[in-house]
């Protein structure tokens, strides 16, 4: 059975798939900027993009640049189709306006959902000269491994103000970093490794995977780190694999897949 539904302004969603309580003790993670929808030879296709979530079977999803009801992309619900066509409960995050609809982040999930909650991040307005976009993310708190919650933050830093990047790295510190809560945080920080943005992060949050970092964007031929999973507090997982998946058209960002076994909490 299938109930749609939406939660106020800011939050969009299907309800799809529930599963039963995590029985495993790790969480398969996939990180993925879906660039709304728009592949690389410029046709709109999110059943490919379902496709290339399907594959790698994840527990949980945070996807950027999603259009609900905007013009370009046809004005299709973006987050409840892919939850939809992935059996996948959505939950979405929007940010701004535009073209009718909203845009923003999303989450999709397999396991129960305990809460979600949505945080603008700080900005600089656009002017004549520069076009910046709001920021926004979207923490969801999901019933995991032996029904241990888990905190799951899909995020989007803004791509051309370091300034802006730097103050929302700030941001999600302070948001999500001062507690105990097992947490991931995964998102286009458009940021690369060594970077001011990402040594902040780096600072509370660790990386889920190994050096060298491998690229993710351009997804065609990809030249720069810039999508990353993160995970908090270091007692609370083990990475039991990384890898940026090789994807030249569905999005302009290649994918980035973890797998974190949750440790037992004292």
């Amino acid at each position: 059975m299938k109930i749609l539904f939406s939660l106020c302004l800011f939050l969009l969603g299907s309800l799809a798939g529930f599963s039963q309580e995590n029985s495993r003790d790790t969480l398969r993670i996939l990180c993925y900027n879906i660039h709304y929808g728009q592949g690389n030879d410029g046709v709109y296709e999110l059943e490919r993009l379902a496709e290339v979530i399907r594959e790698s079977k994840p527990d949980i999803v945070a996807l950027q640049e999603v259009d609900v009801v905007v013009e370009r992309s046809g004005k299709v619900h973006q987050a409840r189709k892919l939850g939809e066509l992935t059996g996948m409960a959505v939950r979405y995050g929007p940010t701004q306006h535009y073209q009718g609809g909203l845009y923003g982040n999303a989450v999709l999930t397999n396991l129960p959902i305990l809460d979600v909650l949505i945080h603008p991040l700080p900005y600089t307005e656009a002017t004549p000269e520069k076009t910046t976009y709001p920021r926004a993310a979207i923490a969801v708190t999901v019933k995991g491994p032996e029904g241990n919650p888990v905190r799951f933050i899909s995020t989007h830093f803004q791509h051309n103000v370091e300034e802006d990047r730097i103050e929302q790295a700030k941001a999600i510190n302070q948001l999500f970093a001062g507690d105990e809560i097992p947490s991931i945080l995964a998102g286009d920080m458009n940021a690369v490794p060594g970077s001011e943005p990402i040594n902040l992060l780096e600072k509370k949050w660790i990386h889920a995977g190994k050096e060298p970092f491998a690229p993710t964007a351009p997804s065609k031929d990809p030249r720069s780190r810039i999508d990353y999973i993160f995970y908090r507090p270091a007692s609370s997982f083990e990475v039991i694999s990384e890898k940026v998946i090789d994807e030249p058209m569905a999005s302009d960002h290649c994918p980035v897949f973890s797998e974190l076994k949750l440790r037992p909490s004292n």
